[in-house]
């Protein structure tokens, strides 16, 4: 054995690369101490990692969050029509306008628009939320779901007075209205002790109680009603999956059908054409959401596939459907002509959340022109949360400070100076809207770097100070739910929360399966490898965490590709403040680059082997004739005595 390189050669070059390691340790140990935006604070001041076993979902809200919050984060405004106000009225008369609910600073509003004729204006600006609109046929009413009195009851707007009539007044949630076709009728998603069921009610005589339409254990939501009359489309659990269904309601015994025998997937959001020979649905396909079409007049044939997107509305020609488009973190709405799938009206980014859209033409447009408007329409939302930057000295140009969170129980409870703000008002927000501190205990705010990272999370956000990671205890306690969504090739999170008090008042039913991770466990191979499956939907009243916390600018992340065997890899209570930044230049706004990646010279001395040939000798036996002795009869003489005389 021989090194490669001589013995002395290497001994030089170890000691240029030792000096030049020297070199550049006292360079970078110069830099330090003046880049760093501020001090560590050290092992002996930190708190403790409290057991975050201890949250008590019933605990009170502290007093500290009954102040009121304050005013917020601006919602852009589309731009105002190009269109001389003739043409614009013009346009609007024949393609009719669209009615949608929008989540809108504290709360959510209605909106009437169209992508071409109408700006994004306001009809209603109340400090309640207003969802899940629902023009009349006859288009001068509108029917919604309202929680003015504090609980959610449906209400009808006039849009020729402006005059509003509540239809229902329980403590439990009444919303998702839909008209019969003689505007005579409505009928709406109730919560009962079972679930959410299908009742409807008569618009002409108040005093008539609602007829329960669906019972059972199964979960009956999203109707929609037929222009034809006799037939309510809606989702329900029966046969174990979220499945479209039909209720004829001219028949007793065979009233429900299935027409969707969607077994794997999970079907929502029925609505009729409007002549009430087709019926469009979404419905769950790998990393997307899928637009489906079945022909009432061919019921034996399968539904056909138009293109992707989720909640369609029909235009008021039915040559369209409107569909709503999901991306991870923002919405947006398209158009698609019926005949080919093709784009009518490209993509439009929505600056909220969508919570129900309606498409109608007739009068509309004109009473929407002359319907008094509140005043702030036109104008952005209110400001969520004012960020406040700490004046701190020692810090260098375009660096940031982490700032300690009051009342937080986590390892270590700071978060970045920009994002505070944000997080101490959605804590706030939160709190009030689910009647407990969920966010008092964290399982992880900032990060110092001397920290390691898990497997596979070497760019963790929680670094940056600008992510947090939710409490994962109540998952197992009941208290959280998680929806799973496939986008592309990547896998998200809706992480719903349950309410403290199990009314009206806080939140809303489930309508979609959650995913139950803890099925990886129970030692069924197909559970292990999906890395979980579904359950059935939980009782009670949710409130959509990731929606609430993306008004404050939280947004969420993808699932890491082994998701489905190391469970930390789920990332389902990872929320960042990224404020259009790369993770880099986040962490650049804290540390300088040498900090973050440094790379550590060391030298060694230790020679690399070299195989040297070994000679081999091979002995070899040469047969040799060898004589054999063979022994041969000799005569020999015989010596006889003489005789004796």
């Amino acid at each position: 054995m021989k090194p490669a390189i001589p013995l002395p050669l290497q001994i030089i070059l170890g000691i240029l690369l030792l000096l030049l390691a020297v070199g550049l340790g006292a360079v970078i140990s110069r830099a330090l101490p003046f880049d760093l935006p501020f001090a560590l604070p050290t092992p002996a001041l930190l708190p403790q990692a409290t057991a975050l076993a201890n949250a008590s979902p019933s605990a009170a809200v502290p007093a500290q969050l009954s102040t009121a919050l304050v005013p917020a984060t601006p919602v852009p405004v589309p731009p105002t029509a190009t269109l001389p106000p003739a043409a614009a009225m013009e346009g609007l008369r024949r393609q009719g306008a669209l009615i949608f609910a929008m989540s809108d600073g504290l709360h959510s509003h209605l909106f009437a628009y169209h992508p071409q004729f109408l700006p994004l204006t306001r009809l209603t600006a109340s400090p309640w939320d207003d969802i899940q609109p629902a023009v009349s046929p006859d288009g001068r009413q509108l029917a919604f779901a309202s929680r003015q009195n504090g609980y959610w009851d449906l209400f009808l707007l006039d849009l020729t007075t402006g005059r509003q009539t509540r239809l229902t007044d329980t403590p439990e949630y009444d919303g998702a209205p839909t008209w019969s076709p003689d505007g005579q009728f409505l009928a709406y998603e109730s919560y009962t002790d079972k679930g959410t069921q299908i009742f409807i009610r008569s618009l002409a005589n108040a005093t008539q109680p609602p007829v329960q339409l669906s019972s059972g254990p199964d979960q009956n939501n999203s109707p929609a009603w037929s222009p034809k009359g006799r037939e309510i489309a809606f989702v329900s659990t029966r046969s174990g999956q979220e499945e479209i269904w039909l209720a004829r309601l001219d028949r007793i015994d065979d009233r429900f059908i299935n027409i969707s025998h969607n077994g794997s997937g999970r079907d929502r959001a029925p609505r009729w054409s409007p002549s009430g020979d087709q019926l469009a649905w979404a419905t769950d396909r790998p990393g997307t959401s899928m637009l489906l079409i079945w022909d009432g007049l061919t019921p034996e044939n399968m539904p056909i596939e138009l293109a992707v997107g989720d909640t369609p509305v029909w235009s008021p020609s039915g040559d369209a459907l409107l569909a709503q488009l999901s991306s991870p973190n923002q919405m947006a709405l398209a158009v698609y002509r019926l005949a080919d799938g093709g784009l009518i009206y490209p993509p439009g980014p929505l600056p909220g959340q969508l919570q129900g859209v309606d498409w109608r033409a007739g009068p509309l447009p004109d009473l929407i022109a002359a319907f008094p408007v509140p005043v702030n329409a036109q104008k952005s939302a209110a400001v969520l949360y004012k960020p406040a930057l700490t004046v701190q000295s020692g810090l260098q140009k375009n660096r940031f400070a982490v700032l300690p969170l009051k009342d937080i129980a986590a390892p270590y409870p700071y978060l970045h100076d920009a994002a505070d703000e944000s997080f101490q008002t959605l804590r706030q927000h939160l709190s009030r809207e689910i009647g407990w501190d969920f966010l008092s205990q964290l399982e992880q705010a900032y990060l110092p770097l001397t920290t390691p990272s898990l497997p596979g999370q070497q760019e963790n956000w929680l670094y940056t100070g600008r992510a947090f990671g939710v409490n994962p205890v109540p998952l197992s306690a009941g208290w959280l739910a998680l929806v799973r969504e496939d986008i592309g090739a990547q896998t998200y999170w809706r992480v719903y929360i349950r309410c403290l008090y199990q009314d009206a008042s806080q939140g809303r039913p489930l309508t979609q399966r959650p995913w139950e991770l803890n099925a990886r466990y129970r030692g069924d191979p197909r559970t292990y490898d999906l890395g979980g499956d579904y359950a059935p939907i939980p009782l009670g009243y949710w409130l959509d965490f990731t929606e609430l916390a993306a008004r404050y600018g939280w947004e969420r992340l993808p699932a890491q590709i082994n998701w489905r065997t190391y469970y930390p890899a789920t990332l389902f209570g990872t929320f960042v403040y990224r404020e259009g930044l790369t993770w880099s230049a986040a962490i650049s706004q804290l540390y300088p680059l040498e900090a973050v990646a440094t790379p550590t010279l060391w030298v060694t001395l230790t020679s690399t082997l070299t195989p040297t040939p070994t000679l081999y000798y091979q002995r070899l036996i040469t047969p040799s004739i060898t004589p054999t002795v063979t022994l041969t009869a000799t005569r020999r003489p015989t010596l006889t005595p003489p005789p004796t005389p």
